[in-house]
């Protein structure tokens, strides 16, 4: 029998905060400088989720560098302007965490980005810790991200919900031996991230309140 869900671990980008279109914008700005013509939108979408390392290397191994730099110096100039919370988010996660669960971020973004999309949302208080792409050797789908968060909150992985995006979120949560939880309104479409069998697919955030009732003393 599964144990109650009293640890929640979750993705950042596309999960809690819409940066969907900044991501999109980023990449196709910085792509038809370097390859122009090459790469449209429906390209770049498949670039959400994985890290910028992960996704250069894919397309130009000789310039990650280079690449990853630009593309972090125009994110941040694009950064308040294009992003946006998803309905209900910093409510239920203030909820949530009222109700004494544990709470992290387990992300392929850098800290300070991680931190400046968490205080536009005002909920930079709400989780315990944060595990980001500079805190890792591995990023997700490797399991290292999702097991530091696990060792930092002292939790029980059987009592722990991955919540995420994208297949590398749900990848990774069972490489970790942790439940998952897609989301629907996932850019790249709730029926591309069922296809990974998450355990739960959220339709929005709030159905989290449900899933980890029971956990509550």
């Amino acid at each position: 029998m599964n144990k109650d869900i009293t640890t929640l671990l979750f993705d950042f980008d596309g999960t809690l905060l819409d940066t969907n279109e900044l991501i999109v914008q980023t990449f196709l700005s910085v792509l038809g400088e370097h390859f122009p013509g090459e790469y449209g939108r429906e390209d770049v979408l498949h670039f959400i989720g994985p890290s910028l390392e992960q996704t250069f290397t894919g397309i130009a191994p000789g310039k990650v560098s280079e690449l990853s730099d630009q593309y972090r110096r125009l994110n941040r100039t694009l950064h308040d302007e294009l992003v946006s919370e998803y309905d209900g988010v910093a409510e239920t996660l203030r909820t949530l965490k009222s109700r004494g669960l544990k709470m992290a971020i387990v992300s392929t973004k850098r800290e300070e980005t991680i931190l400046h999309g968490l205080r536009l949302m005002g909920v930079e208080d709400v989780f315990d810790v944060l595990v980001a792409l500079d805190h890792v050797e591995n990023p997700k789908p490797h399991p290292e991200p999702l097991e530091l968060a696990l060792r930092l909150l002292e939790a029980d992985r059987e009592e722990a919900l991955m919540i995420g995006d994208n297949s590398h979120d749900i990848e990774g949560g069972k490489n970790a031996g942790v439940r998952t939880a897609g989301v629907a309104w996932t850019a790249k479409g709730e029926e591309f991230l069922a296809s990974f069998k998450p355990d739960f697919m959220l339709q929005h955030i709030s159905d989290l309140l449900e899933l980890t009732k029971a956990a509550v003393k």
